[in-house]
C-alpha cells in the first residue's frame, strides 16, 4: 500500500481525500483503493485558518498522524499532498519534498505566477520527480465523455465553459475558484492557447483564448446569480451541452493520483498546467487593459 501524507489543512479536499483513500466515512462507491494516508501536517493559513482546527480534529480521528513540521514527513511517505488552498505558498511546500524525490499532487491552483510554476517544473526535473496538478472538475464524468467518444463525437473544434468565479487577493483572478472552468475548457479543448481577451466586474469573469489552430474557447466565471459547472463542446459531428455532475469528480481525481503515485508518470504533461498559468496571468492583464489582447508568455 503506498502511504501519503498531506500538508496543510486549510481545505475541506484534506477529509474528503482521506475519507475515500482510506475508506472512512464514504459510500463504498467512492472509494479509492491503492494508497492511504498516513500522516499530516495541518500547517499555517492566510486565507482559511479557521477551518484548520475542525479539519485536524476531523483526521485525527481517522487515526492520522499529525506532525508540526512538513519536514518530518520525509522519509515516512511514498508520496505527498499539498492541500493549501492558498497557492501562493505552493512552491515553498513543496521544495523540500522536490529534493527529496518524493512524488507529489500539488491541488489547485498549481502556483498563483509563472515564476513560482517554472520553479517548480525545473526542480521536478532536475530531480525526476513525477507532479500533478489538476482541478477535480476536469474528470467530471461529463467532460471524459467527451474524450472518451472522440469517434463518435468528433474533434472538439471550440467550447464554451462556465463554473463558480470567487475571487481572493491571494489567489487573484481565475486563481481562486474560476481554475475549475478553466480546467474543465483545457479538458476539452487541449493545449494550444496563444493568446486571450477578458472581461472583468464584480459580478463575472469573461474570457476568451484563441488556439494556434484556429478554435475558440471561451469561460464565464460567475460570482453573481445562480452558480453551477458546466460547458457545450462543439464537435465535429455533434455539438453536445452539459452540466457536471460533481457528486464523483473526487473519486476520479483520486484514481489518477494514486494512478501517478503506482507508475511515477503524471496523468497530465506539466506544460499543460504551466500554460493554463500563463492563461490566467494573461486574462488578467487583459482585463486591466479593458479586454486588450494579449498573448500568453512562452513555456
Amino acid at each position: 500500500m503506498i502511504k501519503l501524507g498531506i500538508v496543510d489543512f486549510d481545505t475541506s479536499h484534506v477529509v474528503a481525500f482521506t475519507q475515500r483513500l482510506n475508506h472512512v466515512d464514504a459510500a463504498g462507491e467512492q472509494w479509492v483503493e491503492g494508497a492511504e494516508i498516513v500522516i499530516g501536517c495541518p500547517g499555517t493559513s492566510l486565507m482559511s485558518p479557521e477551518r484548520v482546527p475542525g479539519f485536524t480534529e476531523q483526521l485525527k480521528s481517522y487515526g492520522i498522524k499529525l506532525v508540526d513540521d512538513p519536514d518530518e514527513m520525509i522519509g515516512k511517505i511514498d508520496g505527498v499532498l499539498i492541500e493549501s488552498v492558498d497557492g501562493s505558498v505552493h512552491y515553498d511546500r513543496a521544495k523540500p519534498f522536490l529534493e527529496a524525490g518524493i512524488p507529489m499532487f500539488i491541488d489547485k491552483p498549481f502556483t498563483c505566477s509563472m515564476e513560482h510554476a517554472k520553479a517548480i517544473a525545473k526542480l521536478a526535473e532536475k530531480n525526476n520527480v513525477p507532479v500533478f496538478s489538476s482541478s477535480s472538475l476536469r474528470y467530471g464524468l461529463e467532460v471524459q465523455d467527451i474524450i472518451e467518444k472522440a469517434d463518435e463525437y468528433g474533434k472538439v473544434v471550440g467550447a464554451d465553459v462556465y463554473s463558480p468565479g470567487s475571487q481572493h487577493p491571494r489567489n487573484p483572478g481565475l486563481f481562486n475558484y474560476g481554475i475549475h472552468g478553466l480546467e474543465t475548457l483545457y479538458a476539452l479543448m487541449g493545449t494550444g492557447c496563444t493568446s486571450v481577451w477578458a472581461v472583468s466586474t464584480s459580478d463575472v469573469d469573461v474570457v476568451t483564448g484563441a488556439w494556434q489552430d484556429g478554435r475558440i474557447g471561451a469561460l464565464r466565471a460567475t460570482r453573481a446569480g445562480a452558480h453551477s459547472y458546466g460547458f457545450t463542446a462543439f464537435c465535429e459531428k455533434k455539438v453536445i451541452a452539459s452540466t457536471i455532475n460533481a457528486g464523483f469528480i473526487y473519486r476520479e481525481l483520486l484514481k489518477r493520483i494514486v494512478e501517478m503515485f503506482q507508475t511515477g508518470e503524471s496523468p497530465l504533461d506539466i506544460n499543460e498546467t504551466l500554460e493554463i498559468v500563463a492563461f490566467i496571468e494573461s486574462a488578467m492583464k487583459s482585463a486591466k487593459q479593458d479586454g486588450e489582447r494579449i498573448k500568453l508568455e512562452s513555456i
